[in-house]
């Protein structure tokens, strides 16, 4: 069994996100999430698990700061 995590392209991110495909690139461009992969040709490659975590990490800092 493959232990690694699967690496899912950023339209896949965004539906199973509920978000658009242009939110996450957003987010992307201002440096709030990182894709674990960038292919040769640009393609980002996220793990859905660490950006659920570093959504939640984002939205615990917004409440704090209310």
């Amino acid at each position: 069994m493959n232990d690694e995590p699967r690496l899912v392209p950023t339209s896949v991110l965004a539906r199973v996100l509920g978000l658009s495909d242009r939110t996450i690139q957003r987010y992307r461009q201002l440096g709030v999430l990182k894709p674990d992969v960038v292919s040769p040709g640009g393609h980002a490659r996220w793990n859905v698990e660490k950006v659920r975590q570093k959504l939640r990490e984002l939205a615990e800092q917004g409440r704090d700061e209310a």
